[in-house]
């Protein structure tokens, strides 16, 4: 999963990555049926295919180069928003045809190249007017050389199947008339446009041009599509839907006239084309007068060619501009210098993937922290309570207060051991009945009980101690699988959305949004596991050292009972009491002023 992925031939050493591209216009993927021939190919990136990172905020240093390593292919930028992470690119790609696949490589990662996209180079000359309608609310502008700018503004609309588009209905799209837009008798010709009729009419006018008793008009008759020269209509074709995008394309050869749906011919008209130099108009006609009527709905990508394109290239642009692009597959991202699985996972998550794994993260820091401060504090306790455990049996026979007279119990044993805070409160019960005047040398049965009840309340808060933020533990190992699961889910949806809002629906490109969502999961459970090992392994600690310490609160008062309780025989006793030393260690002979400051 680490281990890098090796890079094979590099284009320029400038830039850090690039990206596969493969143009497939086979019958498994695009399907267009025959040589395209020079074709401008969308590229849709979104955050299904494509991470935005790495990549300078505007795309100029974008590259697209073929699959020689070599040449580079002219591109256009529509549209590209990091934020949003949607990009509308155009590529000219030199062939595109039905045979084996051809694979170009886009690069990126280098914040010093000049943006260096260019419609004007991307459509070939044959093009002589091509609007994207990326402008908003101003008459659009012709990407092509020859500069033919729409001479009315329209309303921009968001959302179409391009980017943006334009909403009709409100009056004519006027076109420039030039000298490049002039069509010669018996020319070949080719419209083409994305449409989306809100309610299907009669005699909607899409694109009409008049010259004189010359006429060319191409419209939708309540939802079929009809091409119109000089007075010969064509027959009624496929129709279309209202409320759903549509290519509607017509070329002719110069003699007749084919009208396309979805890429694909459906009617001819044998008509040749008429001369024609004046202005054309889109959505209404020319003529008032005309028994004709505005087109009402959006339109996007609006072309006109001086020839006859071929039909591959028709079906190619339906297919690789529509909401189900097949004819572009996205392969993963390379990285010059080699890059692991695992990064491109990374590069692959969104913003809020990273939150998820973020506190995620904050969970797994305050985790092991705690387990290895308890580990730690666990670990010495143990170590203390065997070295005072050890003294205290050693000292059997001898006075109970004799550890906290003498000095061979260390300080270090002292702050770390709980034995010793239990040994410490018993002497310090005991001190206090004997400053009370209570006769120590027969301690009652009550007065054992009450010992017992001390140890067993400092027992009781060093279990207190031992388990203070524990509960985070717990609360790390049931609630780390979720909150990585959420994210989880939260990915997928927005892979899902992304994809289905770009058109994009094959592997490529929603694999790497959707590893990148499991990747929360996967971290989610990185957090917990370690966390349930470390709770158990800490538990079982804890009880041993609550264990050692109900062990000795028993074995004390045992000891206690034995030696000082009223039962207890006692055949020298005089004698003893009169050996005892005096204000020494023993319990007749005097009782220090606490057992910390004795010792």
């Amino acid at each position: 999963m680490f281990l890098p992925s090796l890079a094979h031939a590099w284009w320029q050493p400038d830039w850090a990555f690039r990206k596969p591209l493969t143009i497939d216009g086979g019958p498994q993927a695009g399907a267009i049926g025959g040589e395209a021939g020079r074709t401008p190919v969308l590229v849709r990136l979104h955050t299904g295919n494509f991470s935005f990172q790495g990549v300078s905020e505007t795309g100029a240093d974008l590259r697209f180069v073929a699959g020689d390593d070599k040449t580079v292919l002219n591109h256009q930028i529509e549209q590209f928003d990091p934020l949003l992470g949607m990009a509308l690119i155009w590529v000219d790609v030199p062939s595109v045809g039905a045979g084996a696949p051809q694979k170009l490589w886009m690069y990126y990662g280098n914040p010093k190249a000049p943006a260096s996209g260019n419609g004007q180079r991307t459509y070939d000359p044959d093009y002589t007017l091509v609007y994207h309608f990326a402008e908003a609310n101003v008459p659009p502008r012709d990407t092509t050389a020859y500069g033919n700018h729409g001479q009315t503004a329209v309303m921009s609309l968001d959302g179409t199947v391009i980017g943006k588009g334009a909403q009709l209905g409100r009056g004519p799209l006027m076109l420039p008339a030039t000298p490049s837009l002039a069509q010669q008798a018996g020319a070949p010709f080719t419209f083409s446009a994305w449409i989306k009729p809100e309610q299907l009419g009669a005699q909607q006018v899409v694109y009409a041009r008049r010259d004189g008793a010359n006429e060319l008009v191409i419209g939708v008759d309540q939802g079929i599509p009809f091409v119109q020269i000089n007075g010969q209509r064509s027959a009624p074709g496929q129709p279309i839907q209202a409320g759903q995008w549509s290519y509607l394309a017509m070329k002719s050869d110069g003699k007749n006239a084919t009208l396309y749906v979805g890429g694909r011919p459906t009617v001819s008209v044998a008509a040749p084309t008429p001369a024609l130099s004046t202005a054309a108009a889109i959505g209404a006609d020319t003529v008032t007068t005309a028994a004709l009527a505005t087109f009402t709905g959006a339109i996007d990508e609006v072309r006109i060619s001086k020839v006859a394109r071929p039909d591959a290239m028709l079906v190619a642009d339906a297919v690789s501009q529509g909401a189900e692009s097949r004819l572009a597959v996205f392969g993963a991202d390379e990285q010059q210098a080699g890059k692991s699985h695992f990064g491109f996972i990374l590069a692959a998550m969104p913003l809020d993937a990273w939150v998820v794994v973020g506190l995620l993260g904050l969970m797994m820091v305050l985790s092991w922290a705690i387990m290895i401060g308890k580990g730690r504090s666990y670990g010495a306790a143990s170590r203390a309570n065997a070295v005072f455990i050890r003294h205290f049996r050693e000292a059997a026979g001898a006075p109970l207060d004799r550890l906290a007279m003498s000095n061979s119990v260390s300080e270090t044993v002292k702050a770390d051991s709980s034995l010793w805070r239990l040994y410490e409160v018993a002497i310090d019960e005991m001190r206090r009945r004997h400053e009370r005047g209570y006769d120590l040398s027969a301690v009652s049965a009550s007065t054992i009980s009450a010992i017992r009840a001390a140890m067993d309340g400092v027992m009781v808060r060093e279990n207190e101690h031992m388990s203070k933020r524990m509960n985070w533990l717990s609360t790390t190992i049931e609630g780390a699988p979720y909150v990585g699961l959420f994210g989880t889910v939260i990915g997928i949806m927005l892979v899902f959305v992304v994809a289905a809002m770009a058109g994009a629906v094959d592997i490529n490109s929603v694999a790497p949004g959707m590893a990148a969502a499991l990747l929360c999961t996967a971290a989610g459970l990185g957090v917990a596991i370690p966390a349930l090992f470390g709770y158990n392994w800490l538990a079982s600690r804890s009880d041993a050292i609550g264990a050692d310490m109900a062990v000795f609160v028993d074995e004390f008062v045992t000891r206690l009972a034995e030696e000082q309780g009223e039962g207890r025989a006692l055949p020298k006793a005089a004698s003893m009491r009169a050996g005892a030393p005096q204000g020494g260690d023993g319990i007749e002979g005097g009782w220090p002023a606490s057992a910390h400051s004795a010792a």
